[in-house]
């Protein structure tokens, strides 16, 4: 990723955290489009804002999807957003897969109109080798299928576990419950709850 250009649809915390590791490990240049997200925030974490998601998908090299699935973001990236992306441009979701119109897709990558995918998540799950609508993409050499795993490390386990054990010892204590997610659901709840 030296050098090369990666864009970031979705710059909180999981974007930005991207962004560093790309930017400062990487020497990446960093391109982030969220309309909720700030210019200052992005530019701390060393991402360029954008407020087109056309014109930085045209310079990307890689795009990495970070945002979450609602009715403004279902689809987001569909058959026009792939048509702006380079023929060797890589697109990486690990956040939810109806954001992006899979069967577009596919057809872009069989077709070649793409470099390829890096995909972890999917509209319909589990993933399976056929009967799928990925299925037509296992097997590919630029494509890199997960079964909704990549987050399944023994770091990722351990603060999973301690940060549920906080809640459950606020709970037992009679404190109010951290909420540190960002998700509307849990932002709605107003008893009981801290926000961090």
């Amino acid at each position: 990723m030296s050098g090369a250009t990666l864009g970031l649809v979705g710059c909180g915390k999981i974007g930005r955290s991207m962004a560093r590791m790309a930017g400062q490990g990487f020497r990446a240049r960093v391109l982030g489009f969220d309309p909720g997200v700030d210019a200052a925030t992005m530019s701390n974490a060393g991402v360029e804002k954008m407020d087109d998601l056309h014109a930085m998908l045209r310079v990307c090299d890689f795009v990495s999807i970070h945002c979450v699935l609602n009715d403004r973001t279902r689809g987001l990236i569909g058959k026009a957003e792939l048509a702006c992306l380079k023929p060797s441009a890589i697109i990486v979701n690990v956040s939810r897969g109806a954001l992006v119109d899979e069967a577009a897709l596919v057809e872009a990558i069989i077709s070649g109109r793409i470099g390829g995918a890096g995909l972890d998540v999917y509209s319909v799950e589990p993933l399976a080798k056929s009967g799928h609508p990925m299925s037509a993409l296992f097997g590919r050499d630029n494509v890199i299928l997960f079964p909704h795993l990549t987050f399944f490390t023994q770091e990722a386990m351990r603060r999973l576990e301690d940060d549920t054990l906080a809640r459950c010892f606020e709970i037992l204590d009679g404190r109010l419950v951290t909420v540190r997610s960002f998700d509307p659901r849990l932002r709605a709840q107003t008893a009981g709850v801290t926000f961090a």
